[in-house]
């Protein structure tokens, strides 16, 4: 089937402190964003992305795209909220297709990951990566709150996967508020959706933190990655 990866990538960088836009600071030699873009040209190659950004960024989206495989990637710009950037970016999808939406800044996604959602999004029609709960969790009710079962909880990731013709009809819906992520959109539409083992790398970059722990882990994958010797 056709493949299509809408990229979202619309931060501000306030969480960080930083004047930089997030996807754009650096990790390693390299975007952040980069490592995202990279990680889906390598996971398929007949896949292609689009990139959705702030319009007074697509300057620097251009820059990152000439180091990569610019002929599979799109610029489209974001809107108001995240629902409206990625229902810009779908205006760009064709049909048969299978839909990969993820965020830019989940920069370490790994191609295995890629290939399991779309394996199960072929299948059953969706796949929504998810890890199990490791901290206790507290539910609040007011100014009460209680714990909750930790086993039944799970942290929802991306690459949310669907097929196209579940996804892009999903968001011509009005939006709400209730709209947390592409999966409440496709849910609230009608149909069901399933989940699929996600991976504990698989962070968003949100906080200075998160920089430090990225650039550990992609040390890592180089430490295991087989030399030429």
């Amino acid at each position: 089937m056709k493949k299509f990866a809408v990229i979202v990538a619309g931060g501000s960088g306030k969480r960080m402190g930083n004047a930089v836009p997030k996807q754009f600071l650096m990790l390693k030699d390299k975007p952040v964003l980069w490592y995202t873009l990279h990680s889906f040209l390598r996971a398929y190659s007949d896949l292609k992305v689009i990139l959705v950004l702030p319009a007074e960024h697509l300057d620097k989206g251009r820059q990152i795209i000439q180091s990569l495989d610019g002929n599979r990637i799109t610029l489209t710009t974001g809107g108001e909220t995240r629902f409206h950037s990625v229902q810009n970016g779908l205006k760009l999808v064709e049909e048969g297709s299978v839909v990969f939406i993820h965020d830019g800044v989940r920069c370490l996604i790994s191609v295995p990951l890629i290939h399991r959602c779309y394996n199960q999004a072929v299948q059953k029609g969706s796949a929504i990566p998810a890890v199990a709960a490791t901290d206790s969790i507290r539910i609040m009710d007011g100014q009460k709150h209680g714990v909750a079962d930790r086993q039944l909880v799970r942290i929802i990731q991306t690459p949310q996967t669907f097929l196209s013709n579940i996804i892009v009809p999903a968001f011509e819906q009005e939006f709400s508020d209730a709209f947390t992520d592409e999966a409440t959109v496709v849910e609230a539409a009608g149909t069901e959706v399933f989940l699929t083992e996600g991976e504990f790398d698989n962070i968003k970059i949100t906080r200075p933190v998160d920089l430090v722990i990225a650039e550990k882990i992609i040390d890592e994958r180089l430490a295991l990655q087989p030399s030429d010797s």
